[in-house]
């Protein structure tokens, strides 16, 4: 299974790399889609979506209380174990290679320190003009017209567009991991900038992937 996601990471990299240079494509859609499902068998279209506006809204909004993101982020620490979470430190998201998952499990197991991660967090949510809304609903649906023609038969695939195109149509545009995410994978992560997470972050965790650890 680690040698699996170690693969995924390595090719999901490599896309991302080829998407930040060319821009959106069917192809690279497409790309993206297929690792998520045969890394998350029971994901669903919620869970493609989140990715991906995640990759290009970044964080959901300005960071004014930092006490209040340490709090939370505390509380997700103590309330969790390492064998919860799956088993990488970092995974890249969405299509455009903008931004990256960082599990706090880097942070159980000491390969950062709490204060790294949140000084990253909180930097990559204030730093970044975040789009409009009208671009990444433009955006959205190039990328689920993609999903469309792929015929994934995910669960609820049509009850999740339509639940996504009224969360649109409001105004809003973030939403939740769908149940079946949340109780297979335990998702416990923090959206950091890519510039910012290869600078600060990603040096530490290269050093120390769950792969490394157990071929040493």
């Amino acid at each position: 299974m680690k040698v699996k996601v170690i693969d995924y990471l390595r090719s999901a990299a490599a896309v991302v790399a080829v998407m930040w240079a060319m821009g959106l494509s069917a192809q690279g859609v497409e790309s993206f889609v297929r690792q998520q499902v045969e890394m998350y068998p029971q994901c669903r279209l919620l869970d493609l979506y989140k990715s991906c506006f995640q990759d290009y809204m970044g964080a959901e909004h300005l960071i004014v209380d930092r006490g209040q993101m340490k709090a939370y982020l505390d509380d997700e620490i103590a309330s969790t174990s390492p064998d919860d979470l799956l088993p990488w430190y970092y995974e890249p998201c969405g299509v455009d290679g903008r931004h990256v998952r960082v599990s706090i499990k880097a942070i159980h197991e000491g390969v950062i320190t709490e204060e790294m991660l949140l000084d990253a967090f909180v930097k990559s949510a204030n730093a970044t003009k975040r789009p409009s809304l009208k671009s990444w609903k433009k955006r959205w649906r190039k990328i689920v017209r993609t999903i469309d023609k792929m015929n994934l038969a995910l669960k609820d695939y049509q009850r999740d567009r339509q639940w996504i195109d009224s969360v649109l149509s409001h105004g809003k545009y973030a939403i939740s991991h769908s149940p079946d995410y949340r109780e297979a994978y335990h998702p416990h992560y923090r959206i950091v900038e890519r510039r910012i997470f290869e600078q600060e972050i990603k040096p530490l965790l290269d050093r120390h992937t769950p792969v490394r650890k157990q071929e040493e």
